[in-house]
């Protein structure tokens, strides 16, 4: 099947795409990697990059926030806490080149969302079908803890991001810090009144009110 045939969509966000540059995803991401609103992420992914793990001794570490994959007209985004010291802040994408996207890539494969099973930079050709993946927090945190107001201070990306993403019907959390991101953005933005009934567990599903659906896991 063609790529204007698979999902539908390509010639309709290639116009979207020609609109204006700061109301794009693209825009969007570039900001992101540009971003110094949390100078202990930042020092600690620079101090990462710089001492490096002896497996990724000739590795150029990407060391700077990571924007987010997939594909711009995606119904469905998986939204995580943040990026890997060894794998997404070395690499420069989601879920590439640790442990994490070594688990994740081939079941995405397997059920289409991935055009291939691996990923270990952003060089090696994969794409997303159908699918957008971002984070809570785009540094990599110490401990894979960040603080309350680093959660915070990305809580925009990720409003302007969901604003974009004008096709997405359903958003799969990996994990409470990135669950309660979601949900927050949900009370910011007026999509829900209340958290009361969204509780997270791991493989509940909820209905949201605005046509979408919340899984969490």
């Amino acid at each position: 099947m063609s790529e204007t045939g698979k999902r539908g969509r390509t010639k309709e966000f290639d116009a979207w795409a020609k609109g204006n540059d700061s109301s794009t995803l693209n825009a969007l991401n570039e900001r992101v990697i540009a971003c110094t609103r949390c100078p202990r992420l930042r020092a600690y992914c620079q101090q990462i990059g710089e001492t490096r793990r002896r497996a990724y001794m000739d590795w150029e570490y990407w060391a700077r926030p990571v924007p987010s994959f997939g594909d711009p007209a995606a119904r469905v985004m998986i939204l995580g806490l943040a990026p890997g010291a060894h794998g997404s802040n070395r690499t420069g994408r989601p879920f590439t080149g640790d442990g994490s996207g070594a688990f994740l890539y081939p079941v995405l494969h397997q059920v289409g969302f991935a055009t291939q099973p691996t990923a270990y930079s952003r060089e090696d050709d994969l794409k997303l079908n159908d699918l957008w993946i971002t984070a809570a927090v785009r540094c990599a945190p110490p401990d894979n803890k960040p603080l309350p107001k680093e959660v915070a201070n990305c809580s925009s990306y990720l409003d302007e991001e969901l604003r974009l993403l004008t096709h997405l019907r359903v958003a799969v959390c990996l994990g409470k810090i990135a669950f309660d991101a979601y949900t927050a953005h949900l009370l910011r933005t007026g999509k829900i009144e209340t958290r009361r009934g969204l509780t997270f567990s791991h493989g509940a599903e909820f209905p949201i009110p605005v046509g979408k659906h919340l899984i969490a896991t």
